[in-house]
């Protein structure tokens, strides 16, 4: 039986008054009557649902969103439907801001993107820490009020600078880490580390295109599209499940720095929509793939 679990491992569920459970198992009949009776023994009233059955894998998805009397036991009534099924929960207040760090090199059209959906409230969310490998950010850092942190990497101060990471992610008790064009590869001990909490944009609509420059690669293969992927971080570079994607028509007039800022401009919608699906707890993983609902 899988144990009941928190996405964001520091909240307090009992605080709020509306929910997230999500739920993901081996597909059987009467899960969502016996959650929705439960939820509703216990006063819950729910607000939203979706759900999923892969039929490839056998696989069953479920978000509810729900209110809840503050000090409802909400885990003591769903454990016997957990008991029943086996699965495992994963049990939010929806009202919780996530505490984000974000990691950016000398880009920072999707870090400053970022910061102004969280200011204008798209994005619930906290910046606790802005991470660099530059001193460039340290400037946006600044106005906005984040602490901002130097971390020059080479072949040499790499582990340094991963295990600084991990630090400064457990001591400010961070759930979600996100490269917003952060130009270094993790090593695969930290993707471990941080799976299922890392998000990176990809500058290229997967799988294409790979590598340095790739709007100039683009631009010298004649495309009509030009893109963007979000996923999460794997061991695997730039293979990580799929979260987000989008792109843009383009023509044979246009010239790479032509590409290179339409294409920075789509990166930044991608990565914002895919940490917004992921901070509302709406990402599920399905093996190598992912579920939104």
């Amino acid at each position: 039986m899988g144990a009941l679990q928190s996405i964001y491992p520091n909240a307090d569920a009992t605080a709020q008054e509306r929910h997230i459970l999500r739920i993901s198992c081996t597909a059987e009949p009467g899960i969502v009557a016996a959650v929705t009776t439960a939820l509703a023994e216990c006063g819950g009233n729910l607000v939203e649902s979706a759900q999923f059955l892969d039929e490839s894998t056998d696989r069953f998805f479920l978000r509810i969103g729900f209110l809840a009397s503050q000090g409802a036991d909400i885990a003591a009534a769903l454990a016997p439907v957990q008991a029943r099924f086996g699965f495992g929960i994963d049990l939010e207040p929806a009202t919780r801001k996530p505490r984000l760090i974000i990691m950016v090199s000398k880009f920072d059209h999707a870090l400053l993107h970022l910061l102004y959906q969280i200011r204008v409230g798209w994005l619930s969310a906290d910046v606790v820490a802005i991470v660099s490998n530059h001193p460039y950010a340290g400037d946006i850092a600044t106005r906005e009020g984040v602490p901002f942190h130097h971390w020059p990497v080479t072949p040499e101060t790499k582990p340094d600078v991963e295990a600084n990471l991990l630090d400064l992610a457990d001591t400010l008790g961070a759930d979600l880490v996100v490269l917003a064009r952060y130009m270094q590869v993790l090593s695969d001990d930290l993707t471990q580390r941080l799976s299922g909490r890392a998000i990176n944009i990809h500058h290229s609509f997967l799988p294409s295109f790979k590598g340095a420059k790739p709007y100039h690669q683009a631009y010298a293969r004649g495309v009509k599209h030009i893109g963007a992927t979000a996923h999460y971080v794997t061991a695997d570079l730039d293979e990580g499940p799929i979260i987000e994607q989008d792109v843009e028509r383009i023509s044979h007039v246009m010239k790479p720095d032509d590409l290179v800022a339409i294409g920075r401009d789509i990166e930044s919608r991608v990565l914002a929509r895919a940490v917004k699906l992921h901070l509302e707890g709406r990402v599920l993983l399905n093996g190598a793939k992912t579920v939104i609902l």
